[in-house]
């Protein structure tokens, strides 16, 4: 736009310059026509022909000048179509970055609350693995008690066994005692019965008393080894 108005500019200037010259170049040749004391008719009519032709010489050259003066406005009034539509061309491009850099922006303001939702979630997630790890520490110890505790109840059990054993080994030896105190208790008291059936019969001679002290005499031995026997029990 500024181009086209200087090139229009320097067209009217020139225009104007060339007018001015011609008006002058009429004076100057008027002036000597009507002055024929100074110069004779013929100097006059050859300078009025080198008036002519340093006029058609310049109307010439005002000619081509002016062609180049409306080519170069013309070439300025292309340019300046050319400029406009490339200014159109980046208004739209700026447009459209513009709408881009609105929608980067929200993405950004989205990214930055991702980032800082995704910060929120890392830092309860350190949270949850620190408690984790106590958890998992204090469940060790629980495991290292409980493991103690199985290894006592074990040792524990396997010392009921043991005592079970000889309880059981115990009871055995006690039932085979109980049996031979009874065998001994009836085999006493089939004694003390022949010894009352003996008692009540008469005495015939003294080798039946001599035998009934001796039958006396073992009662009373099997009675102490009977009752050694209980007390043993």
């Amino acid at each position: 736009m500024t181009g086209s108005k200087s090139s229009q500019t320097t067209r009217n200037v020139v225009i104007a310059c060339l007018a001015l010259w011609s008006v002058i170049s009429l004076i100057i040749i008027v002036v000597w026509a009507t002055s024929p004391d100074l110069k004779g008719a013929h100097q006059c009519r050859s300078e009025l022909e080198e008036q002519r032709r340093e006029y058609e010489k310049a109307r010439v050259t005002w000619e081509n000048t002016q062609k180049v003066l409306e080519e170069q406005v013309n070439q300025g009034r292309e340019n300046q179509s050319t400029l406009q539509n490339q200014i159109q061309l980046l208004n739209q491009h700026l447009t459209e970055l513009n709408a881009t850099l609105g929608e980067c922006q929200q993405e950004n303001v989205i990214l930055r609350e991702n980032i800082t939702a995704l910060e929120n979630e890392i830092e309860a997630h350190i949270r949850t693995e620190a408690n984790l790890t106590s958890e998992i520490a204090l469940q060790k110890e629980q495991i290292e008690c409980l493991q103690l505790n199985l290894t006592q109840t074990q040792h524990s059990l396997e010392a009921c066994a043991a005592r079970q054993s000889a309880a059981e080994s115990l009871m055995t030896a006690a039932k085979k005692d109980t049996e031979a105190c009874q065998s001994s208790k009836q085999f006493l008291q089939k004694q003390i019965q022949k010894c009352k059936s003996t008692q009540h019969d008469p005495p015939e001679n003294s080798a039946p008393v001599s035998a009934l002290g001796s039958a006396l005499f073992l009662v009373i031995i099997l009675s102490l080894n009977l009752f050694l026997t209980l007390l043993v029990c």
